[in-house]
């Protein structure tokens, strides 16, 4: 997530999604500083300071540094040597038809976004990515593109640098090394999967791999690779974690964006939430107290669809339509059901953000986690394109 500093509601769920997948999954969470300077390079002054803020938050939400890896990217300065190694095999078309790259030229016309890092902002993401041998990338569906050219380039990585003499030698010796039993299977699956398709028996196979402790990450990839053809996986195609996030509507009722100056910050103070959903526009058919609304066409009711339940929603639609209730008796529900969904974060966030020096050392070990796997990763990719010097 880029640094943009507090979070707001429209962030919640996202993050919320990350604390459920932390204990599903081996997770690296961190902090997109490069890929804030593609497009603010001449604003950094707070950078460092809008990323310790949304650390607070993420903190604070319920992302657990014991359970997941949560670090900065520039502190993990392998993100940057893996980008400019896969920039030697990209081609510029796959970076210049990625949606959001013209998406962005669009919405930010005031920058000047006529620079390498910004055309090449994808291919970082591919090299964050690729580097912890992603196996899925949690993503709303407007990004999945960028999942697929990532898969791409990890394809075309492998087509390139992933064969080796004696390969298929070479893999057979890493199945024996699992075990007699475990060796066999995994060939009956390969046979399964290659002379029938079986894809149930690929991903069986892929799984008996990846739980073996007592082989090399080279001979893991060797045996990922073996099962769909001759050639070393060196870089694993990553799949789009598909997960749908509810759109929050801001308070103008347009999509809640600090661009749009309409959001609700997760550390609000419980008074300023009250003034400023009381002070929200509605339905501008309702002039007067007496005259009867439709919800539809308010934005209050966009976020009665987020936090209340039927039978408050119900009430809405009976009382606004009817005028036996007024825009601020509306209101009240949404009020207290926020203030109560952010009383319990704030609290958190207040004391990791009275112990900073506990939120920096969070980062600092979690980048030295992230560094272990990283050179894993890199010294597999430069051994395959012929960097590793003796």
């Amino acid at each position: 997530m880029r640094p943009t500093g507090q979070l707001h509601l429209g962030h919640l769920s996202v993050v919320r999604n990350w604390a459920r997948l932390q204990h599903e999954y081996e997770c690296f969470f961190f902090v997109a500083d490069w890929h804030a300077l593609t497009t603010d390079y001449e604003q950094p002054a707070q950078l460092e300071s809008n990323a310790i803020d949304m650390v607070v938050d993420w903190l604070a939400v319920g992302i657990n540094p014991s359970a997941a890896t949560v670090f900065i990217q520039s502190q993990v300065p392998e993100h940057a040597e893996l980008h400019l190694l896969l920039s030697m095999i990209t081609p510029l078309g796959w970076l210049e038809r990625v949606p959001s790259y013209k998406d962005q030229q669009e919405q930010l016309r005031d920058r000047d976004l006529a620079t390498y890092g910004f055309l090449g902002y994808p291919l970082l993401q591919s090299a964050d990515i690729l580097m912890y041998r992603a196996g899925a990338v949690p993503v709303g569906a407007d990004q999945v593109a960028h999942v697929e050219v990532t898969r791409e380039i990890a394809r075309r990585f492998n087509h390139f640098y992933g064969r080796e003499p004696g390969f298929r030698e070479n893999a057979e010796a890493a199945a024996r090394k699992m075990g007699k039993k475990n060796a066999r299977l995994y060939l009956e699956l390969r046979r399964a999967y290659q002379e029938q398709g079986d894809n149930e028996a690929l991903g069986k196979a892929q799984a008996l791999v990846r739980e073996q402790q007592n082989i090399s990450l080279g001979d893991r990839e060797r045996l990922l690779g073996y099962l769909e053809g001759e050639g070393k996986q060196v870089l694993p195609e990553p799949l789009a974690l598909l997960t749908e996030h509810p759109k929050m509507p801001g308070l103008d009722g347009r999509k809640m964006s600090k661009s749009y100056g309409n959001t609700l910050s997760l550390r609000e103070a419980p008074a300023d939430i009250e003034s400023k959903i009381l002070t929200m526009p509605t339905d501008p058919a309702r002039v007067r107290r007496t005259d009867p609304g439709t919800p539809e066409k308010c934005p209050v009711w966009e976020l009665h669809q987020v936090y209340s339940d039927d039978e408050v929603r119900a009430w809405v639609q009976a009382g606004c339509r009817s005028a036996t209730i007024g825009c601020v008796d509306c209101k009240r529900p949404i009020v207290e059901a926020v203030q109560n969904q952010l009383a319990p974060i704030q609290e958190r966030a207040r004391e990791y953000a009275q112990d900073l020096m506990l939120v920096r050392n969070i980062l600092k070990e979690g980048a030295e986690r992230a560094r272990e796997e990283a050179r894993d990763t890199m010294d597999e990719v430069r051994s395959a394109m012929g960097l590793r010097y003796r």
